[in-house]
Protein backbone atom coordinates (compact mmCIF):
# COMPACT_ATOMS: atom_id res chain seq x y z
CA UNK A 1 0.00 0.00 0.00
CA UNK A 2 1.49 3.26 -1.26
CA UNK A 3 2.53 5.51 2.34
CA UNK A 4 -0.17 8.73 0.67
CA UNK A 5 -2.77 5.77 0.76
CA UNK A 6 -2.21 5.82 5.03
CA UNK A 7 -2.36 9.45 5.03
CA UNK A 8 -5.51 9.86 2.99
CA UNK A 9 -7.03 7.07 4.90
CA UNK A 10 -6.39 8.98 8.23
CA UNK A 11 -8.02 12.01 6.67
CA UNK A 12 -10.97 10.47 5.86
CA UNK A 13 -11.95 8.29 9.00
CA UNK A 14 -11.10 11.53 10.59
CA UNK A 15 -13.91 13.40 8.75
CA UNK A 16 -16.10 10.16 9.04
CA UNK A 17 -15.87 10.19 12.99
CA UNK A 18 -16.55 13.95 13.08
CA UNK A 19 -13.09 15.67 13.20
CA UNK A 20 -13.70 19.68 11.42
CA UNK A 21 -9.68 19.47 10.99
CA UNK A 22 -7.44 16.90 10.75
CA UNK A 23 -3.59 16.36 9.35
CA UNK A 24 -0.89 13.44 9.42
CA UNK A 25 2.32 13.52 9.11
CA UNK A 26 4.50 10.64 8.25
CA UNK A 27 8.20 10.53 9.70
CA UNK A 28 11.09 8.04 8.60
CA UNK A 29 14.29 9.40 10.43
CA UNK A 30 17.89 7.95 10.56
CA UNK A 31 20.39 9.00 12.77
CA UNK A 32 24.21 8.26 13.09
CA UNK A 33 26.39 8.71 16.18
CA UNK A 34 30.03 8.56 16.69
CA UNK A 35 31.37 9.17 20.37
CA UNK A 36 35.62 8.82 21.51
CA UNK A 37 36.23 9.36 24.66
CA UNK A 38 39.93 9.88 26.25
CA UNK A 39 41.48 7.17 23.50
CA UNK A 40 38.36 4.91 23.68
CA UNK A 41 35.62 4.31 21.10
CA UNK A 42 32.55 5.02 23.48
CA UNK A 43 29.85 4.71 20.71
CA UNK A 44 28.50 3.70 17.58
CA UNK A 45 25.06 3.74 16.78
CA UNK A 46 22.78 3.78 14.00
CA UNK A 47 18.96 4.35 14.36
CA UNK A 48 15.83 4.39 12.06
CA UNK A 49 12.61 5.41 13.30
CA UNK A 50 9.38 5.58 11.08
CA UNK A 51 5.60 6.34 12.49
CA UNK A 52 2.63 8.43 11.61
CA UNK A 53 1.17 11.08 14.16
CA UNK A 54 -2.45 11.80 13.50
CA UNK A 55 -3.93 15.02 14.79
CA UNK A 56 -7.52 16.65 14.73
CA UNK A 57 -10.13 19.14 16.22
CA UNK A 58 -13.44 17.57 17.20
CA UNK A 59 -15.94 19.55 19.29
CA UNK A 60 -13.38 22.58 19.08
CA UNK A 61 -10.75 20.28 20.76
CA UNK A 62 -7.68 18.91 20.40
CA UNK A 63 -7.21 14.91 20.10
CA UNK A 64 -3.50 13.12 18.74
CA UNK A 65 -2.34 9.47 18.48
CA UNK A 66 0.50 7.78 16.94
CA UNK A 67 1.64 4.87 15.91
CA UNK A 68 5.05 3.19 14.77
CA UNK A 69 2.72 0.24 12.87
CA UNK A 70 2.19 1.41 9.36
CA UNK A 71 -1.03 -0.65 8.30
CA UNK A 72 -4.24 0.16 7.87
CA UNK A 73 -5.77 -1.63 10.96
CA UNK A 74 -3.40 0.70 13.35
CA UNK A 75 -3.76 4.26 11.17
CA UNK A 76 -7.32 3.29 11.85
CA UNK A 77 -6.69 2.83 15.86
CA UNK A 78 -4.62 5.81 16.09
CA UNK A 79 -6.95 7.85 14.29
CA UNK A 80 -10.01 6.62 15.90
CA UNK A 81 -7.99 7.29 19.35
CA UNK A 82 -6.99 11.04 18.59
CA UNK A 83 -11.03 11.79 18.05
CA UNK A 84 -11.39 10.07 20.95
CA UNK A 85 -8.90 12.48 22.94
CA UNK A 86 -10.69 15.15 21.43
CA UNK A 87 -13.79 14.46 22.83
CA UNK A 88 -12.43 13.76 26.19
CA UNK A 89 -11.06 17.09 25.69
CA UNK A 90 -13.55 19.28 24.84
CA UNK A 91 -15.50 18.08 28.30
CA UNK A 92 -12.80 20.88 29.85
CA UNK A 93 -12.48 23.22 26.90
CA UNK A 94 -11.73 26.53 27.35
CA UNK A 95 -13.50 27.53 23.96
CA UNK A 96 -13.29 26.20 20.80
CA UNK A 97 -9.64 26.71 18.80
CA UNK A 98 -9.88 28.67 15.76
CA UNK A 99 -7.20 28.04 13.12
CA UNK A 100 -7.31 31.24 10.96
CA UNK A 101 -6.87 31.47 7.00
CA UNK A 102 -6.69 27.53 5.57
CA UNK A 103 -2.86 26.02 4.79
CA UNK A 104 -2.63 24.70 1.49
CA UNK A 105 0.94 24.58 0.96
CA UNK A 106 2.16 21.83 -1.79
CA UNK A 107 5.64 21.14 -2.71
CA UNK A 108 8.92 19.10 -2.11
CA UNK A 109 12.00 20.51 -0.04
CA UNK A 110 15.61 19.14 0.50
CA UNK A 111 18.04 20.57 2.92
CA UNK A 112 21.19 21.46 0.25
CA UNK A 113 23.95 19.38 0.66
CA UNK A 114 26.99 19.23 -0.90
CA UNK A 115 28.08 15.81 0.40
CA UNK A 116 25.54 13.30 2.21
CA UNK A 117 27.03 12.35 5.97
CA UNK A 118 25.96 8.91 5.57
CA UNK A 119 28.04 8.32 2.22
CA UNK A 120 31.23 8.76 4.81
CA UNK A 121 32.04 5.15 6.43
CA UNK A 122 32.60 4.39 10.18
CA UNK A 123 36.21 4.29 10.03
CA UNK A 124 36.87 7.74 8.83
CA UNK A 125 34.25 9.01 11.14
CA UNK A 126 36.52 7.38 13.71
CA UNK A 127 39.48 8.37 12.24
CA UNK A 128 38.90 11.52 12.42
CA UNK A 129 37.49 11.81 16.11
CA UNK A 130 40.47 9.75 17.42
CA UNK A 131 43.26 12.11 15.35
CA UNK A 132 41.10 14.92 17.58
CA UNK A 133 41.62 12.83 20.67
CA UNK A 134 45.37 12.05 20.25
CA UNK A 135 46.42 15.51 19.77
CA UNK A 136 44.65 17.00 22.51
CA UNK A 137 45.99 13.71 24.51
CA UNK A 138 49.34 15.05 23.89
CA UNK A 139 49.03 17.84 25.93
CA UNK A 140 50.14 17.19 29.39
CA UNK A 141 47.97 17.81 31.91
CA UNK A 142 44.22 16.64 30.37
CA UNK A 143 42.61 14.20 32.48
CA UNK A 144 39.66 13.49 29.86
CA UNK A 145 38.93 14.50 26.27
CA UNK A 146 35.14 13.75 24.31
CA UNK A 147 34.58 13.78 20.66
CA UNK A 148 31.57 13.44 18.86
CA UNK A 149 29.80 13.49 15.61
CA UNK A 150 26.00 13.47 14.63
CA UNK A 151 24.37 12.58 11.11
CA UNK A 152 20.34 12.98 11.29
CA UNK A 153 17.76 12.75 7.79
CA UNK A 154 14.49 12.85 8.52
CA UNK A 155 12.07 12.26 5.73
CA UNK A 156 8.47 13.73 6.54
CA UNK A 157 5.21 13.87 4.90
CA UNK A 158 2.34 16.00 5.57
CA UNK A 159 -1.05 16.33 4.66
CA UNK A 160 -4.09 18.28 6.23
CA UNK A 161 -7.75 18.05 5.49
CA UNK A 162 -7.67 21.66 3.81
CA UNK A 163 -5.78 20.38 0.89
CA UNK A 164 -2.12 20.39 1.74
CA UNK A 165 -0.15 17.69 0.87
CA UNK A 166 4.25 18.45 1.45
CA UNK A 167 6.94 16.42 1.21
CA UNK A 168 10.56 17.34 3.21
CA UNK A 169 13.80 15.64 3.55
CA UNK A 170 16.11 17.60 6.15
CA UNK A 171 19.73 16.93 6.79
CA UNK A 172 21.74 17.73 10.06
CA UNK A 173 25.11 16.81 10.64
CA UNK A 174 27.59 17.65 13.64
CA UNK A 175 30.39 17.40 15.86
CA UNK A 176 32.74 18.27 18.41
CA UNK A 177 35.48 18.17 21.08
CA UNK A 178 35.93 18.90 24.47
CA UNK A 179 39.06 18.43 26.70
CA UNK A 180 39.14 18.71 30.43
CA UNK A 181 41.92 19.33 32.80
CA UNK A 182 42.53 19.20 36.99
CA UNK A 183 44.58 21.11 38.61
CA UNK A 184 45.03 23.20 41.67
CA UNK A 185 41.82 22.46 43.01
CA UNK A 186 40.03 23.52 39.93
CA UNK A 187 38.36 21.66 36.84
CA UNK A 188 38.68 23.37 33.87
CA UNK A 189 37.10 22.43 30.31
CA UNK A 190 37.70 23.96 26.50
CA UNK A 191 35.14 22.81 23.65
CA UNK A 192 35.22 23.51 20.15
CA UNK A 193 33.74 24.92 18.25
CA UNK A 194 30.94 25.64 20.64
CA UNK A 195 29.89 23.98 24.61
CA UNK A 196 28.39 20.29 23.41
CA UNK A 197 28.83 20.41 19.72
CA UNK A 198 28.00 22.67 16.43
CA UNK A 199 25.40 21.29 14.40
CA UNK A 200 23.43 22.65 11.36
CA UNK A 201 20.96 22.12 8.74
CA UNK A 202 24.23 20.96 6.10
CA UNK A 203 25.85 17.81 4.54
CA UNK A 204 29.29 16.32 5.79
CA UNK A 205 31.21 19.15 4.57
CA UNK A 206 30.22 21.12 7.61
CA UNK A 207 31.88 19.13 9.39
CA UNK A 208 34.80 18.66 7.44
CA UNK A 209 35.04 22.95 7.73
CA UNK A 210 35.28 22.92 11.62
CA UNK A 211 38.80 20.93 10.95
CA UNK A 212 38.59 19.31 14.93
CA UNK A 213 42.23 17.63 14.62
CA UNK A 214 43.74 21.11 14.02
CA UNK A 215 42.18 22.84 16.42
CA UNK A 216 42.51 20.24 19.08
CA UNK A 217 45.70 20.99 20.78
CA UNK A 218 44.85 24.76 20.88
CA UNK A 219 41.62 23.92 23.17
CA UNK A 220 43.11 21.77 25.34
CA UNK A 221 46.12 23.70 25.78
CA UNK A 222 43.27 26.46 26.74
CA UNK A 223 42.07 24.03 29.38
CA UNK A 224 45.62 23.65 31.21
CA UNK A 225 46.07 27.31 30.98
CA UNK A 226 42.93 28.17 32.22
CA UNK A 227 43.70 25.77 36.09
CA UNK A 228 46.27 28.80 36.87
CA UNK A 229 44.54 31.79 35.36
CA UNK A 230 43.50 34.73 37.50
CA UNK A 231 39.95 34.41 39.31
CA UNK A 232 37.12 36.62 37.52
CA UNK A 233 36.83 39.52 39.59
CA UNK A 234 33.47 40.77 41.24
CA UNK A 235 32.16 44.20 39.74
CA UNK A 236 30.14 45.84 37.34
CA UNK A 237 31.80 46.56 34.01
CA UNK A 238 31.75 46.71 30.34
CA UNK A 239 30.81 43.07 28.80
CA UNK A 240 32.13 41.99 25.45
CA UNK A 241 29.81 38.29 24.72
CA UNK A 242 31.63 36.09 22.33
CA UNK A 243 29.38 34.95 19.26
CA UNK A 244 29.00 31.15 20.40
CA UNK A 245 27.86 32.57 24.13
CA UNK A 246 25.62 35.34 22.81
CA UNK A 247 23.85 33.00 20.51
CA UNK A 248 22.60 30.82 24.17
CA UNK A 249 22.32 34.26 25.53
CA UNK A 250 19.64 34.92 23.00
CA UNK A 251 18.15 31.66 23.36
CA UNK A 252 17.39 31.61 27.19
CA UNK A 253 16.22 35.28 27.20
CA UNK A 254 14.65 36.12 23.54
CA UNK A 255 13.83 33.16 21.96
CA UNK A 256 12.30 31.15 24.80
CA UNK A 257 10.53 34.19 26.03
CA UNK A 258 8.79 34.78 22.61
CA UNK A 259 7.18 31.49 22.47
CA UNK A 260 3.15 32.55 21.95
CA UNK A 261 2.27 29.78 23.88
CA UNK A 262 4.61 30.26 26.49
CA UNK A 263 3.34 33.92 27.07
CA UNK A 264 -0.41 32.76 27.15
CA UNK A 265 0.58 30.16 29.79
CA UNK A 266 0.11 26.85 28.05
CA UNK A 267 3.68 25.86 28.66
CA UNK A 268 3.57 26.90 32.34
CA UNK A 269 3.92 23.70 33.95
CA UNK A 270 7.04 22.60 32.57
CA UNK A 271 9.20 25.30 31.69
CA UNK A 272 7.43 28.84 32.82
CA UNK A 273 5.94 31.62 30.87
CA UNK A 274 7.80 34.72 29.71
CA UNK A 275 7.93 38.58 30.55
CA UNK A 276 6.81 39.61 27.21
CA UNK A 277 2.94 39.59 27.51
CA UNK A 278 0.53 40.56 24.85
CA UNK A 279 -0.15 44.08 26.07
CA UNK A 280 3.91 44.52 25.06
CA UNK A 281 3.93 43.95 21.34
CA UNK A 282 5.06 46.95 19.22
CA UNK A 283 4.98 48.75 23.36
CA UNK A 284 7.92 47.95 24.73
CA UNK A 285 11.30 48.61 24.48
CA UNK A 286 13.49 45.61 24.74
CA UNK A 287 16.70 46.95 23.82
CA UNK A 288 18.90 49.56 22.65
CA UNK A 289 18.54 50.42 18.94
CA UNK A 290 21.54 48.23 18.18
CA UNK A 291 19.40 45.56 18.62
CA UNK A 292 17.85 44.30 15.62
CA UNK A 293 16.29 40.37 16.34
CA UNK A 294 14.73 38.01 13.63
CA UNK A 295 13.00 34.56 13.68
CA UNK A 296 13.44 32.57 10.49
CA UNK A 297 13.23 29.19 8.83
CA UNK A 298 14.99 29.88 5.47
CA UNK A 299 18.89 30.31 6.53
CA UNK A 300 21.23 27.82 6.29
CA UNK A 301 22.69 26.20 7.77
CA UNK A 302 20.16 26.95 11.47
CA UNK A 303 18.59 23.96 12.57
CA UNK A 304 15.21 25.82 12.64
CA UNK A 305 15.23 25.49 8.80
CA UNK A 306 13.16 23.90 6.74
CA UNK A 307 10.59 24.29 4.18
CA UNK A 308 7.69 23.83 6.00
CA UNK A 309 6.25 23.22 9.40
CA UNK A 310 4.36 20.76 11.18
CA UNK A 311 1.11 22.59 10.17
CA UNK A 312 2.43 22.96 6.82
CA UNK A 313 2.83 26.74 6.93
CA UNK A 314 5.57 27.92 4.47
CA UNK A 315 9.25 28.87 6.03
CA UNK A 316 9.60 32.79 6.43
CA UNK A 317 11.41 35.71 8.46
CA UNK A 318 9.63 37.36 10.85
CA UNK A 319 11.45 40.69 12.75
CA UNK A 320 11.50 39.96 16.56
CA UNK A 321 12.80 43.33 18.12
CA UNK A 322 13.43 46.18 15.33
CA UNK A 323 16.22 49.27 16.61
CA UNK A 324 15.40 47.84 20.18
CA UNK A 325 11.20 47.25 19.77
CA UNK A 326 9.43 44.11 20.65
CA UNK A 327 7.57 43.35 17.37
CA UNK A 328 6.93 39.53 16.90
CA UNK A 329 6.35 36.57 18.73
CA UNK A 330 7.05 32.47 17.62
CA UNK A 331 3.49 31.35 16.65
CA UNK A 332 1.19 28.33 15.52
CA UNK A 333 -1.86 29.13 13.62
CA UNK A 334 -4.08 28.94 16.76
CA UNK A 335 -1.88 31.31 19.11
CA UNK A 336 -1.52 33.69 15.61
CA UNK A 337 -5.66 33.47 15.20
CA UNK A 338 -5.54 34.63 18.80
CA UNK A 339 -3.44 38.39 17.80
CA UNK A 340 -5.89 38.00 14.40
CA UNK A 341 -2.46 37.64 12.79
CA UNK A 342 -1.23 34.92 10.49
CA UNK A 343 0.77 32.05 11.68
CA UNK A 344 5.00 32.50 11.09
CA UNK A 345 5.50 28.72 10.55
CA UNK A 346 6.93 28.25 14.28
CA UNK A 347 5.13 24.37 14.96
CA UNK A 348 7.26 21.47 15.40
CA UNK A 349 7.43 18.24 16.35
CA UNK A 350 10.19 16.26 17.88
CA UNK A 351 8.84 12.87 16.01
CA UNK A 352 5.77 11.59 15.04
CA UNK A 353 4.32 10.23 18.15
CA UNK A 354 5.02 13.87 19.16
CA UNK A 355 2.29 16.41 18.88
CA UNK A 356 3.50 20.03 17.50
CA UNK A 357 5.04 22.40 19.72
CA UNK A 358 6.12 26.25 19.10
CA UNK A 359 9.60 25.71 18.78
CA UNK A 360 12.29 28.29 18.23
CA UNK A 361 13.44 28.49 14.46
CA UNK A 362 16.65 30.50 13.97
CA UNK A 363 16.25 33.41 16.31
CA UNK A 364 19.36 35.67 15.47
CA UNK A 365 21.31 39.06 16.78
CA UNK A 366 21.28 40.80 13.34
CA UNK A 367 25.12 41.73 12.44
CA UNK A 368 25.93 45.34 13.43
CA UNK A 369 28.85 47.21 11.54
CA UNK A 370 32.39 46.62 14.15
CA UNK A 371 35.38 44.47 13.63
CA UNK A 372 35.86 42.84 17.03
CA UNK A 373 39.69 44.27 16.86
CA UNK A 374 37.77 47.56 16.69
CA UNK A 375 35.53 47.09 19.56
CA UNK A 376 37.71 45.60 21.94
CA UNK A 377 39.92 48.85 21.09
CA UNK A 378 37.54 50.95 21.79
CA UNK A 379 36.85 49.76 25.05
CA UNK A 380 38.87 50.90 27.78
CA UNK A 381 38.22 48.41 30.70
CA UNK A 382 35.98 45.35 30.86
CA UNK A 383 36.11 41.77 30.15
CA UNK A 384 35.44 39.71 26.98
CA UNK A 385 33.75 36.12 28.04
CA UNK A 386 33.26 33.32 25.76
CA UNK A 387 31.72 29.97 24.81
CA UNK A 388 28.75 28.27 27.64
CA UNK A 389 29.99 26.66 30.96
CA UNK A 390 26.25 26.85 32.63
CA UNK A 391 23.62 28.37 32.69
CA UNK A 392 20.19 29.70 35.06
CA UNK A 393 17.40 31.35 34.28
CA UNK A 394 13.79 32.32 35.86
CA UNK A 395 10.66 31.08 34.76
CA UNK A 396 9.66 34.37 33.22
CA UNK A 397 12.94 34.56 30.81
CA UNK A 398 13.52 37.54 33.22
CA UNK A 399 16.61 37.00 35.35
CA UNK A 400 19.57 35.26 34.63
CA UNK A 401 23.08 33.93 35.01
CA UNK A 402 25.36 32.86 32.48
CA UNK A 403 29.17 30.91 33.37
CA UNK A 404 31.25 30.83 30.45
CA UNK A 405 34.63 28.79 29.55
CA UNK A 406 36.88 31.15 29.35
CA UNK A 407 37.64 35.42 29.52
CA UNK A 408 39.97 37.49 29.33
CA UNK A 409 40.29 41.04 30.46
CA UNK A 410 40.05 44.14 28.64
CA UNK A 411 42.69 46.90 29.86
CA UNK A 412 43.03 49.98 27.66
CA UNK A 413 41.57 48.77 24.68
CA UNK A 414 44.13 45.57 24.54
CA UNK A 415 42.76 42.21 25.01
CA UNK A 416 45.03 41.10 28.49
CA UNK A 417 45.34 37.98 30.94
CA UNK A 418 43.18 35.18 30.80
CA UNK A 419 40.58 34.55 33.09
CA UNK A 420 38.68 31.49 34.85
CA UNK A 421 35.21 30.78 36.40
CA UNK A 422 33.71 33.52 33.95
CA UNK A 423 30.27 34.62 35.11
CA UNK A 424 27.40 37.54 34.21
CA UNK A 425 24.39 38.42 35.20
CA UNK A 426 21.71 40.33 34.60
CA UNK A 427 17.57 41.22 34.47
CA UNK A 428 16.75 40.57 30.28
CA UNK A 429 15.48 43.97 29.37
CA UNK A 430 18.26 45.90 31.41
CA UNK A 431 20.90 43.99 29.89
CA UNK A 432 19.13 44.14 26.15
CA UNK A 433 19.26 48.10 26.46
CA UNK A 434 22.81 48.46 27.77
CA UNK A 435 23.99 47.01 24.38
CA UNK A 436 26.21 49.41 22.69
CA UNK A 437 27.40 47.62 19.89
CA UNK A 438 26.99 44.60 17.89
CA UNK A 439 30.32 43.32 15.36
CA UNK A 440 29.45 42.91 11.53
CA UNK A 441 28.81 40.22 9.51
CA UNK A 442 32.52 39.27 9.03
CA UNK A 443 31.95 38.03 12.85
CA UNK A 444 28.30 36.26 12.23
CA UNK A 445 28.16 32.82 13.15
CA UNK A 446 24.98 30.45 12.78
CA UNK A 447 25.07 28.68 16.12
CA UNK A 448 23.16 25.02 16.25
CA UNK A 449 21.23 24.38 19.50
CA UNK A 450 20.24 20.37 19.42
CA UNK A 451 19.07 19.97 23.32
CA UNK A 452 16.09 22.68 23.75
CA UNK A 453 13.76 20.77 26.19
CA UNK A 454 9.69 21.82 25.90
CA UNK A 455 6.57 20.09 26.45
CA UNK A 456 4.93 17.19 28.83
CA UNK A 457 6.03 14.44 27.56
CA UNK A 458 9.48 16.07 26.82
CA UNK A 459 10.48 17.31 23.60
CA UNK A 460 14.24 17.70 21.92
CA UNK A 461 13.79 20.65 19.74
CA UNK A 462 16.69 22.41 17.36
CA UNK A 463 17.31 25.64 16.92
CA UNK A 464 19.48 27.97 15.51
CA UNK A 465 21.14 31.24 16.74
CA UNK A 466 23.07 33.68 14.55
CA UNK A 467 25.08 36.25 16.26
CA UNK A 468 28.23 37.90 16.35
CA UNK A 469 30.57 39.39 19.42
CA UNK A 470 28.26 42.44 21.31
CA UNK A 471 29.54 45.07 23.64
CA UNK A 472 26.96 45.49 27.25
CA UNK A 473 27.61 48.16 29.10
CA UNK A 474 27.74 48.25 33.42
CA UNK A 475 26.91 44.35 33.72
CA UNK A 476 27.86 42.48 36.69
CA UNK A 477 30.36 39.61 36.47
CA UNK A 478 32.44 37.21 38.65
CA UNK A 479 29.21 36.17 40.69
CA UNK A 480 30.66 33.00 41.64
CA UNK A 481 33.32 32.16 43.84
Amino acid sequence: MPMDDFLSRALDLAAVKGASYCDVRLVETNQERFVVRTGVVDTISNDESLGIGVRVLVNGSWGFASTNIVTPAEVDRATGLAVEIALASAQSSNGPVSLGPPVTSKGIYTTPISVDPFSISSEDNLGLLLEADQRMGSVKGISARTGNLIFIKEHKTFVNSEGAHVEQTIYETGGGIMATARGNGEVQRRSYPQSMRQQGCAGWEFVDAMDLAGNAERTATEAVALLSADQCPSGVTTLIVGASQLGLQIHESCGHAIELDRVLGSEAAYAGTSFLTTDKLNNFQYGSDQVNITADSVRLPGLGSYGWDDEGVPAQSTPVVEAGKFVGYLMSRETASGLDLPSNGSMRAASWNRIPLIRMTNVSLEPGNWTLDDLIADTDDGILMEMNRSWSIDDRRYNFQFGTEIGYEIKKGKLGKMLRNCTYTGITPEFWNSCDAVCSDGHWTMWGIPNCGKGQPGQLGHTGHGAAPARFRNIQVGVMK
